[in-house]
């Protein structure tokens, strides 16, 4: 779901503070987090649960309507 996510953005069949595109890397994160905690794998269960918060902290404020950061170019 992550990497489906990804391609799409780049690809620019959606955009990264689309709510398609956070709620993917919502899902494919926490998935992902949930297996590392089951293997024992602490530095992916790291990475992914952090992911996950961030996707699902982004996710919140688009749908009260905030407009997320624009990332830098």
């Amino acid at each position: 779901m992550i990497l489906a996510a990804y391609a799409a953005a780049q690809f620019g069949l959606v955009g990264q503070a689309s709510r398609v595109y956070l709620a993917l890397n919502l899902v494919g994160s926490a998935i992902l987090a949930v297996l590392a905690w089951y293997a024992d794998q602490l530095g992916f269960l790291l990475l992914e649960g952090v992911w996950a918060l961030i996707s699902a902290w982004s996710l919140v404020q688009r749908l009260r309507g905030r407009q997320p950061a624009t990332p830098h170019q």
